[in-house]
C-alpha cells in the first residue's frame, strides 16, 4: 500500500526556498521530513519535485534533423550550438539561457529543440568562468550564487556578437530564459538594447523599472501562476514596459509551478502552459527574427 505523502503546495514553496534562497539542502530535508514523517518520504518526495537528469530528451543528442556541437568561443564564452541540418539560407538566431544549476542536459534538450524549430540556437554555460556545469546539480546551484550579474550579461553579449556574426544566421538574435535564465532574458534585453530583437522569460526576475526603457526588442513574458515569489514584480515590470511603449506580452499561466517547462521534473511539469508557452515562444521569435 503507497502512503506517501501528498505533494502539497507548501512542499514545493519549501523547495524553491532551497533552490532559490536558502541553497542549504540539509536544512530543506529536515524542514520536508519533519512535514512528512521521515526522511526517507522527505527524499522520495523531493525526487518528484526536482529536476531528473536523466530523463529522456525531448530532442536526442544524436538526432538526425539537427547537427549539434560544443564549441569555445575566441573570447572565453563557451557553449552548446545547434541547427537543423536541411536548413536552407541564413537562420534567424536564439540565445537559449539555462536555469540556476548551469547548461544541464534538459537545457541542451531544449537548444535542439529551438533548432528544429527552425532557428540557429545556442546554449552557453556561463559556469564557465567557475570550471563548467558540474555533474552535482546542488554544486551547480552553489556555483550559480556565486556569479557577478554584470560579468554574466557581459559574457551574454558576446553571445549575442557571436550570433548576430555566425555565417548561419541572418543577423537577428532573440533570447528566452528559464527561471534565473528568464532573469538574464531580462537583463540582457536591457543591455543589448537594439542587438535583441525578441526577448522571452519564462518565470525570470524582472529588470529596475528605472532600467526597462532601455529595451528596444519585443518581450514575451510567461509566469506560473502559483509562483508568488517572482509574480511579486509583474505589476511594477508591466507599468514600466507600458509607460515606455514597449511591445510585450505578458501570460500568467493558472495553477502552473514554478519550472512548469521543466518536463525533467514530474512534480512540476505542466504539459498544458508548457506546450501553450512554447508556442507561443516559437511564434514571437518566428516573427521579429525573420
Amino acid at each position: 500500500m503507497n502512503d506517501m505523502p501528498k505533494i502539497t503546495q507548501a512542499m514545493i514553496d519549501l523547495y524553491d526556498h532551497f533552490t532559490h534562497v536558502s541553497l542549504k539542502r540539509s536544512d530543506y530535508l529536515d524542514q520536508l521530513a519533519a512535514m512528512v514523517g521521515s526522511r526517507e518520504a522527505a527524499l522520495t518526495i523531493t525526487s518528484q519535485i526536482e529536476a531528473n537528469k536523466h530523463s529522456n530528451a525531448v530532442v536526442a543528442d544524436n538526432d538526425p534533423r539537427i547537427v549539434s556541437e560544443s564549441i569555445a568561443l575566441p573570447d572565453g564564452v563557451v557553449g552548446y550550438l545547434a541547427k537543423p541540418v536541411d536548413a536552407k539560407g541564413k537562420l534567424p538566431a536564439v540565445i537559449v539561457v539555462h536555469e540556476n544549476r548551469g547548461l544541464v542536459p534538459h537545457i541542451k534538450d531544449v537548444v535542439r529543440r529551438m533548432a528544429l524549430e527552425g532557428f540557429l540556437a545556442f546554449g552557453p554555460d556561463f559556469l564557465a568562468p567557475l570550471g563548467g556545469t558540474p555533474e552535482d546539480e546542488d554544486l551547480g546551484r552553489d556555483m550559480i550564487a556565486k556569479l557577478e550579474r554584470p560579468a554574466v550579461v557581459q559574457d551574454a553579449l558576446k553571445a549575442v556578437d557571436f550570433m548576430r556574426s555566425h555565417k548561419d544566421s541572418n543577423g537577428n538574435v532573440g533570447i528566452v530564459g528559464f527561471c534565473w535564465g528568464g532573469g538574464i532574458a531580462n537583463a540582457v534585453a536591457v543591455a543589448g538594447g537594439s542587438s535583441i530583437k525578441a526577448a522571452a522569460a519564462y518565470y525570470g526576475a524582472q529588470p529596475k523599472a528605472e532600467d526597462v526603457g532601455r529595451i528596444k526588442g519585443r518581450m514575451l513574458l510567461h509566469y506560473a501562476g502559483l509562483d508568488d515569489r517572482i509574480n511579486a514584480g509583474i505589476e511594477t515590470f508591466r507599468s514600466a514596459l507600458e509607460s515606455n511603449r514597449i511591445s510585450h506580452e505578458i501570460h500568467v499561466y493558472d495553477g502552473a509551478q514554478h519550472a512548469f517547462n521543466n518536463d525533467t521534473a514530474p512534480a512540476r511539469f505542466h504539459k498544458e502552459a508548457a506546450d501553450l508557452a512554447w508556442s507561443r515562444t516559437i511564434d514571437l521569435f518566428k516573427s521579429a527574427l525573420a
